[in-house]
């Protein structure tokens, strides 16, 4: 087939053969597709030449911008070695190089890299790692998880098992095994009608009344350390998630941390963990890893869990999980090559002119008369829209409003995402100010657009 497609026929061959992640086929099929065909900087370009603000990193991955030399340079050069070769059994440079490195800016004590290929997975492995462990460590009792209300791990049946958004999850609810759920703290709109920082954190006691008494037969607690992404940017108050976490160590329950959305700077801090000084048992980390390249992730373990998994041969203590693109040395030489931006750049030390701008710029948000919550963490801000800002009542469904701002802000040169009804910004490190009050200004526009007029 000809590479030199024209742009009615490439929309043409979309609609008829490819069935898009997350998306409403019904209502792709109606309208035109944005095809991307190209990428520069904090910008997408399309197949009509047409330049876009990526407001949401290409879906929280892209770190340092598209196309950035230093990366391109490491993948061609690895590239120009060796694509891939099977890590079962086998290692090769870039991952070992890479494992190093990641241990070395990991919350400390985690000393271990397992690797796999995306956030789900990723999660899915420290499941399985802390069910086994427990196995192997005659705790064979503690087979249970606790999860979150709002949380989300991904899309793998393990992960969506420790989910708690019905929306994602609840039509595969009879696949799913049984996790044990704990509201968390959705200050806007709290279960307990109680308002922050008054209530002197009440939802805690929830979590550690459920630990107090699952205790031994809770093999791990799952989180999203310090704000839950996908549910729409819901951050927790502050000390919250390290509560949780010294609540799980009193009571022997293994703490995975999910820093898939959160890791490498996004929160402006290397980990969400770093902000609380937090040491979990297991972390999960994907997205950003990379510097949105490739498909990579990691889950990094304690050595006390590594150990768990020694043995004799006859013992069968091993790890029985693996991927056939585990460790893939293209997208761990573009890792390797992110991380060394990060570190020549000192990046994480110049972040926090770009959140207090980001905070800054938000406040004439809430001007407008259909934002109930903005929220924010570093680089990662949710703005809630609502029907009635009094009564804090949500727009029907129907109604698609997010969805509308999204098209708006689309017209005017910015892609972002929503959340429900809730508009994501998550721009890459690299934006630079302009930039940052161009992503601001769009925002703001669509908005009163599409909900004051």
């Amino acid at each position: 087939m000809s590479e030199n497609l024209g742009n009615e026929e490439l929309a043409r061959l979309d609609k008829q053969f490819i069935w898009h992640p997350f998306t409403q086929m019904a209502g792709w099929l109606a309208d035109e597709p944005l095809i991307i065909a190209a990428g520069e900087g904090s910008y997408l370009i399309d197949v009509k030449g047409r330049r876009y603000l990526d407001g949401v990193s290409s879906l929280w991955v892209n770190v340092f911008g598209h196309r950035r030399a230093e990366i391109d340079r490491a993948v061609t050069d690895q590239l120009s070695r060796i694509a891939h070769s099977t890590f079962l059994g086998l290692s090769n440079v870039p991952a070992i190089r890479l494992a190093k490195e990641l241990v070395a800016v990991a919350p400390k004590g985690l000393d271990k890299v397992f690797y796999s290929d995306n956030g789900s997975t990723a999660v899915e492995v420290a499941l399985k790692m802390a069910f086994q462990f427990w196995q192997q460590t005659g705790n064979i009792r503690k087979t249970r998880f606790i999860s979150f209300a709002n949380g989300y791990h991904g899309d793998t049946l393990g992960s969506v098992s420790v989910g708690g958004i019905d929306l994602f999850h609840k039509t595969y609810r009879p696949l799913l095994f049984n996790s044990i759920k704990v509201n968390s703290p959705y200050c806007y709109r709290c279960h307990l009608g109680k308002t922050y920082p008054a209530c002197d954190m009440a939802c805690l006691s929830e979590v550690e009344e459920t630990m107090a008494k699952h205790q031994g037969e809770m093999a791990a607690i799952v989180i999203e350390p310090l704000i839950q992404g996908a549910a729409g940017m819901l951050t927790f108050p502050p000390g919250y998630t390290k509560k949780v976490r010294d609540l799980a160590a009193e009571n022997g329950i293994l703490f995975i941390a999910d820093e898939v959305a959160t890791g490498f700077g996004r929160t402006g801090a290397m980990f969400a963990c770093d902000l609380e000084g937090i040491e979990p048992d297991l972390m999960a980390v994907a997205k950003g890893i990379t510097g949105g390249y490739l498909p990579l992730a990691a889950t990094l373990t304690t050595r006390k869990v590594f150990d768990a998994f020694c043995g004799e041969y006859r013992e069968q203590k091993t790890f029985f999980h693996g991927h056939t693109y585990t460790a893939n040395p293209l997208a761990c030489a573009a890792a390797l090559a992110s991380l060394e931006i990060f570190r020549k750049e000192n990046v994480i030390a110049g972040l926090g002119e770009k959140v207090a701008f980001l905070k800054n710029g938000l406040t004439c948000f809430r001007d407008l008369n259909h934002t109930g919550d903005i929220r924010q963490l570093g680089l990662m801000v949710g703005i809630e829209l609502v029907a009635d800002r009094k009564t804090r009542e949500p727009y029907p469904i129907e109604a698609m409003t997010a969805v509308r701002v999204v098209k708006e802000a689309r017209k005017n040169g910015l892609i972002i995402r929503p959340l429900g009804d809730v508009m994501v910004l998550m721009p890459p490190l690299s934006i630079g100010f302009k930039e940052l009050g161009k992503l601001l200004d769009i925002t703001y526009n669509a908005i009163r657009k599409v909900t004051e007029t």
